[in-house]
């Protein structure tokens, strides 16, 4: 059973899904202008193995947006502080897109904090933008159903239709309040941020790099970057796949991520 709970941190209301039991934590982190319904598919699949927590990032979904510079080191600094509120120790991490670049810039410090780190499609190295990429920031600075319902079918690259509740969850979320400002402000932190090659080469956590073959939004040429610069790292490229496989192929995607986590 999924339970949605509440938290503060620096004054602000985080929202955070949770889900499981035992005493092995794994922490799924959204990318940009998402929220932990991107996680919804997979959930219910690793609740059996670990105790699943999956935050609304600040400044995203239903947690607080404060007028902040929405920078990679303030988000590892928010992670710290939600870790601790919720008594999170050494918790494994999934981390898409930007959340794959605020788990590097954790655990390029917190190595012994955490357990095992798996990157889907991270952003950090990319740093000029792509169609995919365009049309996703024009959705989310006017949030519309055709524009909303466009963008995620090009995310997949699948030739199937978007899900209405995701298209219609986005929209929503989006016209909140300073949601917008966060957005820009995260996609501008993103891109004048440090070269993350030394945060990737500190890193000594074992690590998991899961990339769709079909990705639009960052390439999956960006993928080698990654792996040559992480110490213990293993990569899956999931075939036919585009910038979110765990809601593409959700199965598959538990199944590859457990057979890493429980060392299978």
């Amino acid at each position: 059973m999924v339970e949605e709970k509440f938290l503060r941190i620096d004054g602000n209301k985080i929202r955070y899904m949770e889900s499981g039991t035992s005493k092995n934590a794994l922490v799924l982190i959204h990318g940009l202008g998402a929220s932990s319904e991107r996680w919804d598919q997979v959930i219910p699949l690793f609740e059996d193995d670990y105790k699943v927590v999956v935050p609304d990032l600040v400044g995203f979904g239903y947690s607080d947006k404060p007028l902040v510079d929405y920078t990679p080191e303030f988000f590892s600094d928010f992670l710290e502080k939600f870790f601790t509120a919720s008594d999170l120790q050494r918790p494994n991490i999934v981390g898409s897109s930007l959340g794959g670049q605020i788990a590097v810039e954790y655990a390029s410090t917190h190595s012994q904090n955490i357990g095992k780190l798996v990157l889907v499609s991270p952003a950090g190295i990319m740093k000029q933008s792509t169609p995919a990429l365009d049309a996703y920031i024009m959705a989310a600075m006017y949030p519309n159903k055709e524009s909303a319902k466009n963008v995620f079918e090009m995310m997949e690259g699948s030739g199937k239709s978007a899900n209405e509740d995701v298209v219609n969850g986005f929209i929503k979320r989006m016209r909140l309040p300073n949601a917008k400002l966060a957005f820009m402000s995260a996609l501008l932190g993103l891109k004048n941020s440090e070269p993350i090659m030394p945060k990737l080469q500190a890193i000594s956590a074992q690590t998991l790099i899961v990339w769709g073959s079909r990705d639009p939004v960052i390439p999956i040429i960006h993928a080698d970057s990654f792996v040559s610069s992480l110490q213990d790292c293993i990569f899956y490229r999931m075939d036919e796949c585009g910038h979110t496989p765990y809601v593409q192929v959700p199965h598959i995607f538990a199944r590859i991520v457990l057979d890493f986590l429980n060392g299978t």
